[in-house]
């Protein structure tokens, strides 16, 4: 079975696929003149802008899905792989990831705002109704929302589950197979209560075990400051092969920093789209920004938090492709989250393991909530006019069952399945965006115009040639429409 799901990854995580990755980023950014700095004093302003409504959530709500979805077992378990197969110089390319998939991610989430639609009583987008609406291939989106479904729906809450089950076994001793059926229970609490529960959970649970855990890394720095100008040079020098024990290693450090930076932060891959079209703003630029933003928190501070934790501390190993050793720091312990847990559990005795272990618990539970309402919303393009009504409700047994079993079946295979939903989700979506990227930009233009006239920026698709947003055209024809007169007989209420 490992053999097998290697054999997939390394057709479908090609060079290829890692050029597509840097070079998309690349050109958004190009393209967009580094919104992804010019605008960072915006993005952090439109976080804490805007109100729920009946069918939308506010802006900070949707951030918190989308991060409940980019915040998981990628930023602790996820950066510990990227160092011992590509060595120090991945966490260099994972942030290079994050700064070029910033705009990636303004891309992907405007063009899930500009092609949102009410579906029941709520907000619905993301790349399979944009392929759909922007592009006009319907095929392409229904293959989208069948990949995602599969991936968000089967392979990936295993990952998930598993770092969680192991991160409580290493502190507690507590059987997988428990912490499998406990999380089950705690999942379909949740998942049965909607997509406002999901929404509710996310915004008080994603910021404060973020927060919590960026400040114990800090600590650590602190507490072993002298080593951090090492470190700094250790993570530059190895990702460009300069370093004399990982020179070997750049093409290695290279894929494993992309491969991890795409899995941690998602830009690109589709994933965010989903919960940020879900957001009632003004302007789907608007929406786009906080996106944007959103790659930042996720891998500039929780990834690093990770990074720095195990690289100060020296508790990491790297090893060949072929299991050779190149660096050995830790003994006895498989690679992932065991590596952070051992780094904290001797800066912090009595302390470390376990809080690794209820950071990996929130973490990754907020992830496979986020991986839920992602998969539900591609059942609902797939059956927009409620002909099954039961699709649902086999898709909530689905994705509690992926996350007993991911629980209890071996890391490996695990994360090697979870590569795969997650390569193919970023073929297929960062083709579309590609495709599609001018509408975005559009948006890009016309929100910065008017922000500089001094307007809170309202859209309207027709006036930009935008075709086929049909939310937002009936919005903007809604608003042009003159209001009936007060007769001046009309009685007083």
């Amino acid at each position: 079975m490992l053999d097998l799901v290697n054999a997939v990854n390394g057709i479908i995580w090609s060079p290829i696929m890692i050029a597509l990755c840097l070079g998309a980023g690349l050109y958004f950014s190009v393209r967009s003149r580094f919104l992804q700095l010019r605008h960072v004093r915006e993005m952090v302003r439109l976080m804490r802008e805007g109100k729920s409504s009946e069918q939308g959530v506010s802006s900070f709500q949707a951030l918190a899905m989308t991060l409940a979805g980019r915040v998981g077992t990628g930023n602790i378990a996820g950066v510990a792989t990227a160092i011992t197969f590509g060595g120090p110089g991945a966490v260099f390319w994972m942030w290079m990831m994050a700064f070029l998939g910033a705009s990636s991610a303004f891309v992907e989430s405007t063009l899930g705002q500009v092609y949102k639609e009410p579906v029941g009583n709520q907000y619905r987008g993301g790349p399979a109704f944009y392929i759909e609406k922007g592009l006009g291939m319907k095929r392409y989106a229904w293959t989208f929302a069948i990949a995602t479904l599969l991936a968000t729906g089967l392979l990936l809450p295993g990952v998930q589950a598993n770092s969680i089950a192991e991160g409580l076994r290493t502190a507690a001793g507590i059987d997988p197979l428990y912490t499998g059926i406990g999380l089950a229970v705690l999942l379909a609490i949740i998942i049965f209560g909607g997509v406002r529960r999901i929404a509710s959970f996310a915004e008080v649970v994603v910021p404060f075990m973020a927060a919590a855990y960026i400040l114990v890394a800090i600590v650590v720095v602190a507490m072993n400051i002298g080593e951090l100008p090492g470190v700094l040079q250790l993570i530059f020098s190895s990702a460009f092969g300069l370093d004399a024990g990982f020179g070997a290693m750049l093409g290695l450090a290279i894929q494993w920093g992309v491969k991890r930076g795409i899995y941690s932060n998602e830009a690109g891959q589709g994933t965010g789209p989903h919960a940020s079209s879900a957001a009632e703003v003004s302007h789907p630029a608007k929406q786009g920004l906080v996106q944007g933003f959103s790659v930042y928190i996720d891998t500039l501070f929780v990834c690093s938090a990770t990074a720095f934790m195990l690289l100060i501390t020296g508790q990491y190993n790297v090893e060949t492709p072929e299991g050779a050793p190149v660096f050995v720091g830790i003994q006895g312990v498989a690679s992932g989250p065991g590596y952070v847990q051992t780094a904290l559990e001797n800066v912090m005795p009595g302390f470390g393991a376990l809080f690794v272990a209820i950071a990996l618990l929130f973490f990754a539970f907020t992830t496979i909530v986020a991986y839920y309402y992602i998969a539900e919303t591609n059942i609902a393009y797939m059956d927009r006019h409620g002909r099954h009504p039961w699709l649902p409700f086999v898709l909530k047994l689905c994705i509690v069952s992926a996350t007993i079993y991911g629980a209890v079946k071996t890391a490996d295979v695990a994360w090697g399945l979870g590569d795969i939903g997650v390569g193919l989700m970023a073929w297929l979506n960062i083709v579309a965006i590609v495709m599609l990227h001018k509408v975005a930009f559009k948006c890009l233009r016309d929100y910065e115009a008017q922000k500089k006239a001094g307007k809170d920026p309202e859209f309207d698709p027709k006036a930009l040639g935008i075709e086929n947003a049909h939310y937002w055209e009936q919005r903007a024809a809604a608003k042009r429409a003159p209001q009936a007169p007060v007769r001046d007989d009309a009685p007083v209420k």
